[in-house]
């Protein structure tokens, strides 16, 4: 296992925090990034084959993430290294044992990530009494359940398409993942006019060129059943979804699923990131020298942490979305014009923009 400072940098990590209860089988990584701009703010991911390394990568995307949007947070991460689909009260039980090893690590407010929800942020609120992503029963704002992430990257897909002069009606739409994030790009993107041709889950990949049934994946989704049970379209593997041709490719699941080994395999015109970290450094090269658009994710996906601050603030459900409105539309106008302006990648653009606001935030601070 790789230490800290083997990928520590000016900007963090500020504190890497390892947790082990042995009796009820909890390992965890907390990674607390940068505080400059504030608490940070960073999801609670449960996965059973996540690295340091990673968690890092996925926490320094936060700090960027949060300092482009402009939020009065910094960023971290936590992994929960366990099996997401584990008996309700075994999950609830490390869930609650996690969120008492972290209580005095108060400038770290967890949220809702890939294997957690409002529900598992509702346990760690009882622990400790700080979270984000709560359930509207103890008014939070539900942003999984509502598509904040989702609503954003349909956001940004709507500045970006006007800089490869993309009409959004009839255009075809890929989704890697088609879960919190996937499903609600998916159907924000439809309301435009744009048709989903092809998405995928843990279990395979479903295709029809005449367009999808969203409502119809989704219910298949929300009642636990993989996309092949959908009644219409192809099946094929769930690697294939990097082989169907379309206008705008959707990474949302895991890191580094786009690699120099498959990079060449994907065919699409605009690439908006609603994973964290889905493309290598690699790979993000290979798809600028090609003319394919790729939108960074701290830009592009950051609807649900600024959902989550709005909340943390006691804003409204509606306060939330036109926050997310704003801020990404007016990144990713910046970040691309600034890209073109200097014949840079976007995500060079935007980590000079993020990157700027931190080191403005720490010349505040004496010892952050």
């Amino acid at each position: 296992m790789p230490e800290p400072f083997e990928f520590a940098d000016s900007l963090g990590p500020s504190r890497v925090v390892y947790i082990h209860r042995a009796a009820i089988g909890l390992r965890a990584i907390v990674v607390i990034d940068n505080t400059a701009c504030g608490d940070a703010i960073g999801g609670v991911r449960m996965a059973p084959d996540v690295s340091v390394e990673e968690c890092f990568r996925l926490a320094r995307a936060m700090t960027l993430k949060n300092a482009a949007a402009g939020l009065p947070h910094g960023g971290g991460k936590s992994v929960i290294f366990s099996d997401p689909r584990l008996p309700a009260a075994t999950k609830e039980e490390i869930i609650r044992a996690f969120a008492h090893a972290i209580r005095d690590l108060t400038d770290y407010v967890p949220g809702p990530d890939m294997g957690t929800d409002e529900r598992c942020m509702a346990w760690i609120k009882d622990e400790i009494g700080r979270a984000v992503g709560l359930p509207e029963a103890i008014g939070g704002i539900p942003l999984d359940m509502i598509g904040a992430t989702g609503f954003g990257v349909a956001a940004c897909v709507d500045v970006a398409r006007t800089f490869i002069n993309l009409d959004l009606k009839g255009a075809r739409v890929v989704v890697q993942g088609f879960g919190a994030v996937g499903k609600h790009a998916a159907r924000f993107l439809a309301e435009q006019g744009a048709i989903l041709v092809a998405a995928s889950d843990t279990g395979g990949t479903i295709v029809d060129a005449a367009g999808l049934d969203i409502a119809a994946l989704i219910s298949l989704k929300d009642a636990g059943r993989p996309l092949h049970d959908h009644s219409r379209g192809e099946r094929l593997s769930a690697d294939s979804v990097l082989d169907v041709a379309c206008d705008i490719w959707i990474p949302a699941a895991r890191p580094d699923v786009i690699r120099a080994d498959n990079v060449g395999r994907l065919q699409a015109r605009l690439v908006p990131q609603g994973a964290n970290i889905p493309c290598t450094p690699e790979a993000e090269r290979v798809l600028h020298d090609r003319g394919i658009l790729v939108v960074p994710d701290f830009i592009a996906n950051a609807g649900g942490v600024i959902c989550a601050a709005v909340e943390y603030r006691g804003g409204t459900r509606q306060d939330a979305f036109d926050h997310i409105d704003e801020r990404i539309r007016t990144n990713t106008a910046r970040v691309l014009e600034d890209a073109r302006r200097s014949n840079n990648l976007p995500r060079t653009a935007a980590v000079a923009l993020a990157e700027a606001r931190v080191k403005a935030a720490s010349a505040t601070r004496r010892w952050r």
